[in-house]
């Protein structure tokens, strides 16, 4: 499945490097480039796209300022040259960081990463039905119906628009938003930890400083969320 791609960067060098590593990806294809987010704003207003590549600092308008006013923003992965941002970038639930000068190797494993999530986005369109009775709920899928049942759950992830639901198994895509699969979720069972993520009480393997490790996988505590995330913790302390 092709994915359609902007390269948004002040430098002409940087957004020749895409346009040349690109070359050697049929399934990506660069339809524009912008020097500024303002060029980027007014050609996301007319074209459909589906990633973004966008370099942080920018004249007048940084790349993190664009994203974070972006309403429905497309894949993202970040290029920079300063590794301070790396962590504004996972805030900001972009695909990936790439560090300049990267090479074609580093380029082919972040587009894998972002043509893996946009087939998920395009094939899984996801509408729920809860049954406050019982355990689970549903997910639909096209003609299926999928059920899931919340202590199969272990996190979920924030994608703008869209959900991404880890199970014990599997993982779904969903266009919920945070807001309403909080709604879906016993309250009693699960936490939001950060914008874009809600954890599974119970599957919490370990919490160290501002990483919640569940599975294996290391998420972060947000700054919005941590005075009222270490008071729960503190409530459940066992002393």
């Amino acid at each position: 499945m092709e994915i359609r791609a902007i390269i948004v960067d002040d430098e002409p060098l940087a957004r020749n490097i895409i346009i040349e590593y690109s070359k050697n990806i049929p399934s990506l294809k660069i339809i524009g480039e912008c020097s500024d987010a303002i060029c980027a704003s007014q050609f996301l207003q007319t074209t459909n796209i589906d990633l973004i590549f966008l370099d942080i600092n920018m004249p007048k308008i940084s790349g993190i300022d664009f994203l974070k006013n972006l309403t429905n923003p497309p894949l993202v992965i970040l290029t920079t040259a300063y590794s301070e941002y790396a962590l504004d970038g996972y805030e900001l639930n972009v695909i990936d960081y790439l560090k300049k000068p990267y090479s074609f190797e580093r380029f082919f494993k972040s587009i894998n990463k972002a043509i893996e999530q946009n087939n998920l986005l395009k094939s899984v369109r996801f509408s729920f039905v809860k049954d406050t009775h019982n355990d689970f709920f549903f997910l639909k899928s096209d003609k299926k119906t999928i059920k899931i049942v919340f202590s199969d759950i272990l996190y979920v992830e924030g994608l703008g628009d869209y959900i991404k639901i880890f199970t014990s198994s599997q993982k779904y895509i969903s266009n919920l938003s945070m807001k309403k699969i909080l709604s879906v979720l016993p309250s009693n069972n699960f936490y939001r930890i950060h914008k874009s993520f809600i954890v599974a009480i119970d599957k919490i393997e370990s919490i160290e400083g501002n990483i919640i490790k569940i599975n294996n996988v290391r998420l972060p505590i947000g700054n919005n969320f941590r005075t009222d995330f270490q008071l729960f913790i503190k409530n459940h302390l066992a002393e």
